[in-house]
């Protein structure tokens, strides 16, 4: 999801002067007002105005050792989130997202809620403690393209605060060698290649629009080996992957379904290899050149 293709300013206000404490965002022009604060800091952040509007919230942390999440909503959030705080002994931060003129009413906020279950499922990084997917309300057209744009700075905030449970990193495969008809083909992508022979595993990515994307069909371990595990992150997010099904059993290893985006090459070698990686110099073009001397190379010129 894009708020669109021009520049936007982010407005992060760290209520408690600490990075890990209460936030709040928002973005010029747009009437939303996000909210996140640490279990511990709840008492505080519903005594805050915004707090007691109508909208929708989040809930993440984990239950035996796995993430979870829980999206809700209601028209008094403070009083939804009291009722959590009894009931759900699971969740570490939460998420209020509300509208800064307290201008949603309810219908607004259930539609709100069935969108963002839909999406969190479709994307599969998170799973949720929410039952089936609630039903939308019935807005009127207008009030619904309102709601969808109102998504698309929130999911433009999110990850912004560290909640990438709505990026989507699956990518469409294409088909190599079909003509089209249209503007003038873009630049040839880059394809890198990973072989980890002791293994029996290969692995093809290419760079695209600053995207490390590793092809369906490339090979990676079928379990997380690294001594590091109860530390790395990419540890859950290899168990992620396989839960998810972007990565598939098959045989003793596991075979992307998808095309998926890494934020950099040694992510991407990471949940290959099954281990930390230096992955600049694990990947590398048909020619043999690593990642990190083709980068050189693009950067002298």
């Amino acid at each position: 999801m894009s708020a669109g293709v021009l520049g936007r300013s982010l407005e992060l206000y760290f209520i408690d002067g600490r990075p890990d404490g209460m936030l709040t965002a928002e973005v010029f022009n747009w009437t939303g007002h996000v909210l996140v604060t640490p279990r511990t800091r709840l008492k505080e952040a519903l005594a805050r105005t915004q707090s007691s509007f109508t909208g929708v919230y989040l809930l993440l942390g984990e239950r035996d050792g796995k993430p979870l999440a829980y999206i809700g909503e209601g028209e008094d959030i403070a009083a939804r989130m009291k009722s959590h705080e009894a009931n759900k002994d699971w969740w570490t931060t939460a998420v209020l997202v509300t509208s800064a003129a307290n201008n949603l009413h309810k219908a607004h906020a259930k539609f709100l809620e069935s969108r963002l279950v839909e999406e969190a499922r479709k994307v599969g990084v998170m799973p949720l403690d929410n039952g089936n997917t609630p039903p939308r309300p019935g807005l009127s057209e207008s009030a619904r393209a309102n709601m969808e744009a109102f998504l698309d700075y929130l999911f433009m905030v999110l990850p912004a605060v560290r909640i990438d449970m709505f990026v989507q990193k699956v990518r469409p495969s294409t088909a190599a060698g079909v003509a089209v008809s249209g503007p003038p083909a873009a630049k040839p992508t880059v394809e890198f290649r990973l072989d980890y022979p002791s293994q029996g595993l290969t692995a093809v990515a290419v760079l695209e629009d600053g995207e490390f994307v590793v092809q369906a069909g490339s090979h990676a371990r079928a379990a997380w080996e690294g001594k590091e595990k109860a530390a790395s992150g990419y540890a859950s997010l290899h168990d992620d992957l396989r839960r998810s099904g972007v990565l598939i059993l098959t045989g003793d290893h596991c075979t992307f379904a998808e095309n998926y985006a890494f934020s950099s090459p040694s992510a991407a070698a990471a949940i290959v290899y099954g281990r930390q990686a230096q992955g600049t110099t694990a990947w590398k073009t048909p020619a043999g050149q690593t990642y990190k001397d083709w980068e050189a190379t693009q950067l002298a010129g």
